[in-house]
């Protein structure tokens, strides 16, 4: 099967930022074949499809670094309380179900597509029948079961999460579409034991570990009283920083500790959640300081609590600004750099850069179509300063994955939205009668 897009601005985020002004690309079966100028001459099979983009920008797909697709449901509540993750999150938890993580899994991936992200790197509970909702709405998932030192709605204690991680891994290790994960929640939340076989699993069975990392203030000052140590230094000693370890926030990293994370040799990256970080006050990660000394980063949005939208837009929007004002220079991170790091910086960090992360031949055909009729896409100089500052999740004309267009004229190709959000509804009353009781409690 080939689908032929002609009459697109492509920005391939190839290694020199190739651009197309007027560019056709090629995708063959979930690959993509060829690309280049109009006027070239495509090899084309009987049957193809065509698509005219109209000028519209043409690039890869966003990846989403870091969220839980299993939290819609926690969507606008508590968000200015203190201590939310104690008063709300923990508690409501507890009462999720394997049914209403798979039916938010899938509310929140129609919400990624829509917006243009074709890789999310997920954990969360019940992570089983996340890759099921994967397979079923065609995203690319990179899913990592929580392994936490508490009971949780799916195991009741860390250990017989790892044993669950194990399986899960063997069950999925090998799918088209699903990455399996290791996720411990957090350098607190776990025994040493227990972060001990993780760094174990992940080198034995080849899986990348998702975790949070200096996020918390007191997640500092617990390991200072414990162990007189940073996280950083606490995963060296553990052997973390040997594995394909993904970094959660990094957002309190003192200048040794980004030291350290530079010597291992690319084996470390962090997911760079400017969203939720600043709307919990928890300050803005060095990402200048990571990038200088050749430390991989890429975007996400966090969850859908924690940062309300899974829009990468929003992230890139809120990263230049942040950023900038944070470093009191206009210069620093170019809209060029930021869409790098929101595509192939993600890739690079998931160790799929050679299949996804930017529009190259012999790459999976991941990408999105943003359409420039609208008001706010007018006049456009830069492209990429336009998707940064000006684009918006509205913007997104079609979405492929894998080859296989999920989004096309900003609706749901194979999905129904309605019957979506319906189905999810209809998951939480019991989660509604928790949320009533929680807000009767004293706190």
């Amino acid at each position: 099967m080939q689908t032929l897009i002609k009459n697109a601005y492509i920005l391939t985020m190839d290694d020199e930022f190739s651009v197309y002004e007027k560019g056709y690309l090629l995708i063959e079966n979930d690959q993509i074949k060829q690309l280049g100028h109009m006027g070239e001459e495509p090899i084309l099979k009987e049957g193809y499809q065509e698509v005219d983009a109209n000028n519209s920008i043409l690039l890869p797909g966003f990846i989403n670094l870091h969220t839980h697709l299993g939290m819609i449901p926690f969507r606008s509540l508590g968000d200015d309380i203190p201590d939310r993750l104690r008063r709300f999150l923990f508690p409501l938890e507890k009462v999720m179900t394997k049914d209403l993580v798979s039916t938010s899994s899938e509310y929140a991936m129609t919400e990624l597509m829509l917006s243009g992200t074709t890789t999310v790197s997920d954990m969360y509970y019940f992570e089983d029948a996340v890759a099921m909702s994967c397979e079923k709405m065609k995203m690319r998932g990179f899913l990592g079961q929580t392994i936490i030192d508490m009971p949780t709605c799916d195991y009741l204690t860390a250990e017989e999460a790892v044993k669950g991680t194990r399986l899960f891994i063997e069950k999925w290790q090998n799918s088209d579409l699903v990455t399996p994960m290791i996720a411990p929640h957090a350098t607190n939340t776990n025994s040493v034991d227990i972060l001990k076989k993780i760094v174990m699993i992940s080198l034995e069975m080849n899986s990348p570990i998702m975790m949070h990392v200096s996020e918390m203030d007191y997640e500092l000052a617990k390991l200072q009283k414990l162990y007189k140590q940073t996280p950083i230094e606490f995963l060296e000693e553990l052997g973390f920083l040997n594995c394909h370890l993904i970094m959660a926030h990094g957002i309190l990293l003192s200048d040794e500790e980004i030291e350290l994370l530079s010597e291992s040799k690319g084996k470390v990256s962090v997911a760079h959640c400017i969203g939720a970080n600043t709307k919990s006050a928890k300050g803005v990660a060095p990402i200048k300081q990571l990038i200088d000394k050749g430390v991989t980063v890429g975007l996400g949005t966090d969850g859908p609590s924690s940062g309300n939208t899974l829009d990468m837009f929003t992230q890139m929007k809120m990263m230049a600004n942040f950023q900038k004002t944070h470093l009191k220079d206009r210069s620093a991170f170019p809209a060029k750099e930021i869409v790098a790091l929101a595509t192939k910086g993600g890739a690079k960090a998931l160790g799929m850069n050679h299949k996804i992360g930017s529009l190259e031949v012999g790459k999976k055909a991941d990408m999105m179509l943003i359409e420039t009729n609208s008001v706010n896409m007018f006049p456009i100089f830069d492209p990429y300063s336009v998707l940064v500052y000006s684009a918006n999740a509205s913007n997104v004309e079609s979405t492929w994955i894998n080859g296989e267009r999920v989004v096309e004229k900003k609706q749901l190709v194979e999905q129904d939205l309605s019957v979506l959000r319906s189905n999810l509804n209809n998951q939480m009353d019991e989660f509604r009668e928790e949320v009533e009781r929680i807000q009767r409690r004293p706190y």
